[in-house]
């Protein structure tokens, strides 16, 4: 049984992974367009082609989203992922060829392996050519390959994270799904028990440090550094949406980061996640319901990448 996101019919995943330079990129391919919305929340985000998912402006299809390691020099894995559409023939027509539409959004994870190593153009195209409709491979793997969680004292006492899934099919039939690389600044807790799961790790090495708790009394000895962060999402349903829907979608799938990450969306993460609707169900369904599903699966998926 499928239970990541490549259960939404219309959907191709692909991964390339760096295990040396510990960096890579994740590409959703939507071959047949998809109609996307997308919602930042962190301070410090880096992403390409967000602003042509506006329900106010004129593009609101997509045909994929990269996500990736690197930080601003990762968004160049987008060119990658155009030049593989436009080979296929896959993009907006504009009469002399096609355009394809691939907005991208990019983690920091350059303290992490190989400061000069970065997802590439050559990089997205060989995502693409991996792109496939199986159940997504998860862990330290494309995007989450470098991503790291718990940096209120840097990168020694952080703990390694990566990259999660999951899916949920309504009782109408309509599916739900979510994928999450998290490289945050805060912990990941489980929702229900409070337990943190990965985080900032006690100086002692047991155990891990409540970053909220310590957050409110001595400061002394934390870093705060400047947008090195960032967890990056893509909810998809194959349910008939309009852009205004998707990405109403997308704002209350952030709900899902706030459940499972403590701190999230601050001034040091750049949190963004996209919500891509295929319509492959041909069966439109409550935008509440929707929304708060995907939150769900999303906070799901966040927890996976945590167990890996």
């Amino acid at each position: 049984m499928n239970n990541t996101l490549t259960a939404v019919a219309g959907l191709k995943v692909g991964h390339y992974t760096d295990k040396e330079g510990e960096t890579g990129c994740t590409v959703i391919v939507a071959a047949d367009g998809a109609v996307a919305g997308v919602d930042v929340r962190g301070g410090a985000p880096g992403t390409r082609e967000t602003d042509l998912m506006s329900p106010v402006n004129t593009v609101t299809t997509i045909h994929a989203v990269m996500i990736g390691g690197g930080s601003a020099y990762g968004l160049a894995a987008a060119d990658g992922a155009m030049r593989w559409l436009e080979a296929q023939g896959i993009g907006f027509d504009v009469g002399l060829g096609v355009v394809p539409i691939v907005p991208a959004a990019a983690l920091f994870d350059l303290l992490v392996g190989d400061f000069k190593a970065r997802p590439t153009a050559e990089d997205g195209y060989t995502a693409c050519e991996n792109a496939t409709d199986d159940p997504v491979p998860m862990g330290l793997v494309g995007a989450g390959t470098g991503a790291t969680v718990g940096k209120l004292y840097g990168m020694p006492t952080a703990s390694p994270a990566g990259l999660g899934s999951a899916a949920r099919t309504l009782d109408n039939g309509v599916t739900v799904s979510a994928l999450v690389a998290v490289n945050a600044f805060g912990n990941i807790v489980d929702p229900e028990s409070g337990k943190i799961l990965a985080g900032t790790k006690n100086h002692s090495g047991e155990g891990f440090v409540d970053i909220i708790e310590k957050m409110s009394g001595d400061l002394s000895g934390t870093m705060f550094a400047f947008g090195q962060n960032t967890t990056l999402a893509v909810v998809a349903t194959d349910a008939v949406m309009s852009n205004s829907e998707a990405s109403k979608m997308a704002q209350m799938a952030h709900n899902g980061l706030a459940q499972t990450i403590r701190p999230v969306h601050t001034p040091l993460d750049g949190d963004t996640v996209f919500a891509l609707a295929t319509g492959k169900s041909g069966k439109s369904a409550n935008l509440t319901v929707l929304g708060a599903v995907a939150a769900d699966v999303l906070a799901q998926a966040v927890l996976r990448a945590a167990s890996r």
